[in-house]
C-alpha cells in the first residue's frame, strides 16, 4: 500500500458459485456496517463504485454467467489498479476472486511485478470440476486461476497471465478435499493450516510470507474469506468450519499486512447477512478492514529503545 492510497471500493454481489443463498447481500451489509464511513475517519479518500452488474438472465447460475461476472470484475480491479489506486472487492461468494486476482494478474504482467496471493480461508479452494464434492465454483478459484485443466469457458481465448501456485499461501486452512489436497502437494502451495496457527502463532509464518513478498518486489492480494475466523465470531458464512482463528488473530495479521506496506489489493468474501445476528458479522469485518487500513489503538514505535525492550 502506498501511504494514503485512493480506495476503490467495488461491490461485487454474486451468490452463483455457491449453492448458500444469501451472499448477493454481502455487499450492502458491509456499507450499513459503517464500511465508507470508517475507512474515511481513518483520512482515507475512498470511491464507491457501486455494484457490479454483468448482463446475465435472472437465476443463471452456470459458467457462462460466472464468466460474466468474472470478466465485469477483472476489469474493475484492473482499471483501479492502472490508475494507481487500491481495489477492495466485497462480496459475494468466493467465486468473485477469480476476477479480483485476474485484474491483479493482468495489471502485474504489464507493470513486470510477481503477484502473490494470501488466502484467508477455511478451505483450499484449490478444487476443479472433477474433484469437486459439492461442485460448487466457489470452491475452484485457485485452481482455475492457477491453470488447471476444465476451466477454459470462463476466460476469453488466447493467452491469460495465470497465477503461479507457489506464490500462493494458504492462511487458515483446516478443511481440504482428498483430490484438492492432491493438486495442493503437487503444484507445491505454501500452507499454513490451524494446527501451524496453533503451534507457532500468526506471526512467524506471516512474517516468512511478507519477507518473500518484499524480497521479490511483489505485488500482495490478500482474499479475506470469513470463515476463516471462528463462527462463533461471525456467525454470517454459509460454510462454517469450527476452530477458526480468534479475533485477536485476525486483529494481528491485519495489522502486519497495515505494517508491511505490501497490500495493493484486497477482497472480503462469503458474507451471508440471512445467516447473521443483527449485523455481528458484518461488523466485525468493518473492524478487520479498518485495522489492514491502519486504525491502532496507539502508535507504536518502530525500533524499542534497549531500556524498552
Amino acid at each position: 500500500m502506498h501511504p494514503s492510497p485512493i480506495i476503490e471500493l467495488i461491490g461485487a454481489p454474486i451468490e452463483i458459485g455457491t449453492s448458500e443463498p444469501g451472499a448477493v447481500m454481502g455487499p450492502a451489509a458491509l456499507r450499513t456496517a459503517g464500511l465508507v464511513r470508517v475507512l474515511q475517519d481513518l483520512g482515507l479518500t475512498v470511491r464507491d463504485r457501486g455494484d457490479l452488474a454483468p448482463v446475465c438472465a435472472p437465476g443463471q447460475r452456470d459458467l457462462p454467467a460466472i464468466r460474466a461476472w468474472m470478466t465485469e470484475i477483472s476489469r474493475a480491479v484492473e482499471t483501479a489498479l492502472d490508475g494507481g489506486n487500491l481495489p477492495l472487492v466485497t462480496g459475494g461468494d468466493h467465486s468473485l476472486s477469480l476476477g479480483s486476482i485476474d485484474g491483479a494478474l493482468r495489471h502485474c504482467s504489464r507493470t513486470g511485478r510477481p503477484l502473490f496471493v494470501l488466502w484467508l480461508d477455511a478451505h483450499a479452494d484449490f478444487n476443479t470440476l472433477e474433484t469437486s464434492p459439492s461442485g460448487n465454483v466457489h470452491g475452484m478459484p485457485l485452481a482455475a486461476l492457477c491453470g488447471e485443466p476444465g476451466f477454459d469457458d470462463l476466460f476469453d481465448a488466447g493467452e491469460r497471465p495465470l497465477l503461479d501456485p507457489s506464490r500462493v499461501c494458504l492462511f487458515g486452512l483446516r478443511s481440504i478435499d482428498a483430490g484438492e489436497r492432491a493438486i495442493v502437494t503437487q503444484r507445491q502451495v505454501n500452507v499454513v493450516d490451524m494446527r501451524t496457527i496453533d503451534e507457532f502463532g500468526v506471526v512467524a509464518p506471516l512474517r516468512r510470507v511478507l519477507d518473500r513478498v518484499a524480497a521479490e518486489n511483489g505485488h500482495l492480494h490478500a482474499s479475506f474469506d470469513v470463515d476463516f475466523l471462528d463462527p462463533t465470531i461471525v456467525p454470517g458464512v454459509g460454510t462454517t468450519v469450527p476452530g477458526g482463528a480468534t479475533f485477536r488473530e485476525a486483529h494481528l495479521i491485519m495489522e502486519m499486512l497495515c505494517d508491511s506496506g505490501l497490500v495493493g489489493s484486497l477482497d472480503v468474501v462469503e458474507l451471508n447477512p440471512f445467516l447473521d445476528e443483527r449485523g455481528r458479522s458484518a461488523r466485525v469485518l468493518v473492524e478487520l478492514v479498518a485495522s489492514l487500513f491502519g486504525r491502532r489503538i496507539i502508535d507504536r514505535p518502530t525500533e524499542l529503545s534497549p531500556l524498552e525492550a
